[in-house]
């Protein structure tokens, strides 16, 4: 069996990398992986060298992203995307098309596996958001022909959106597994590795809601002006992904920010859950403050509307984009008692951490035929 991995940014690579290592050791799967998108800028950190450097072939790589980060040039490298493509599948044949998430160009990646009559899997399907992203995950179902839900909730929907029962399959979050296998760099080694002590500090992920493309800037202002209130508190802030409004981002961070604010455009995953694990708080509107944090007993403030609808932990405190609202969810998030209540309560409603083999051995014997193929929806 041969299974096409598509990832196209740094969160992608935390779904599919504990798949893809329990696949290399398998002489009975073959796998070919296709990367694109912020995965091979320069500007965006080149994390294609993480995943060379974690031991994996790069099969593919597709150059798709034309610069300017807005919502016209995002259409024209989905665009190039789909040409590319799907000349990557009709050369490799692959007996599956994996995906994960929820971005566009995971959207194309479907709709080429489906006109081409090749089963596509997709991974954290059915679940809610609150930007294009949300409607890309469910356009994406439309296409998959096996759906990997994180939780309940999601299969649930999915099932009320017409999908056939044995198509939709509760697994869990594969990224999970890493957290639960202690994948994470220490904080000695972090502290070391990035000439900065972390006794006490903050993690900041704000990426631009697309829809809200015109409020980018002053939507980051506000954040960094409530940030600027915890002066003596470093704050190791991660970059956006490349979507439309990012360049805002990050000149605003470069030009506002205080000088307490560490910023990379891109880490390590083992280095980033590090980052995860040991941060008073992670503040922005990054998925990863429901989806790992709650592993983690993290606390998350979540701003804005960006994973709106998305089952969330008893970590996450949400607010809008107000300076005083973030600061006050800030201090709450920080305050030892609420520390105290997730170290004693907080469950994470994503999986247990076994979600990579649930995974493999679904595709492994689900038989691919027509009726895997030719979908029929229930209602």
């Amino acid at each position: 069996m041969k299974i096409l991995f598509v990832t196209g940014s740094r969160g992608e690579w935390g779904y599919i990398r504990p798949i893809l290592e329990i696949i290399d050791k398998d002489p009975n799967i073959e796998y070919e992986l296709c990367v694109t998108n912020m995965h091979l800028l320069p500007s965006f950190g080149n994390s294609y060298l993480e995943i060379e450097k974690d031991g994996f072939k790069i099969h593919h790589k597709i150059h798709m992203s034309l610069d300017g980060y807005d919502h016209f040039t995002q259409v024209k490298s989905l665009g190039i995307f789909f040409s590319s493509f799907s000349d990557v599948v009709t050369n490799s044949k692959p007996d599956w098309i994996l995906l994960a998430g929820d971005r566009g160009e995971q959207l194309i990646a479907a709709t080429v596996g489906a006109y081409s009559y090749i089963p596509v899997a997709h991974i954290q399907a059915g679940e809610k958001s609150g930007n294009i992203d949300g409607t890309s995950r469910h356009a994406i179902g439309k296409f998959a022909h096996i759906h990997f839900a994180a939780n309940k909730d999601a299969s649930d929907r999915l099932i009320k959106l017409g999908e056939e029962d044995f198509r939709v399959h509760n697994v869990g979050a594969p990224q999970i597994d890493e957290l639960v296998k202690a994948r994470i760099t220490p904080l000695e080694v972090l502290e070391e590795k990035y000439s900065v002590s972390l006794e006490n500090y903050f993690l900041f992920v704000q990426h631009p809601i697309t829809e809200e493309f015109d409020q980018v800037k002053e939507q980051i202002e506000i954040s960094i002006e409530a940030l600027n209130n915890f002066s003596e508190i470093p704050i190791i802030t991660i970059l956006p992904n490349n979507d439309a409004g990012s360049i805002v981002i990050n000149t605003t961070i470069h030009e506002k920010a205080n000088s307490n604010f560490y910023k990379f455009a891109n880490l390590t995953r083992e280095d980033y859950l590090g980052f995860l694990k040991y941060c008073k708080v992670i503040i922005g509107n990054s998925s990863s403050g429901l989806l790992e944090a709650p592993t983690l007993n993290t606390p998350a403030v979540n701003i804005g509307r960006r994973q709106d609808g998305r089952v969330q932990g008893i970590n996450v405190i949400n607010c809008s984009h107000n300076k005083d609202e973030i600061i006050n969810a800030i201090n709450k998030a920080i305050d030892p008692k609420f520390k105290e209540h997730l170290n004693q309560k907080c469950k994470n409603p994503y999986g247990d951490g076994n979600s990579s083999e649930k995974i493999i051995k679904i595709l492994t014997e689900c038989e691919i035929n027509n009726k895997l193929v030719v979908k029929s929806l229930t209602y």
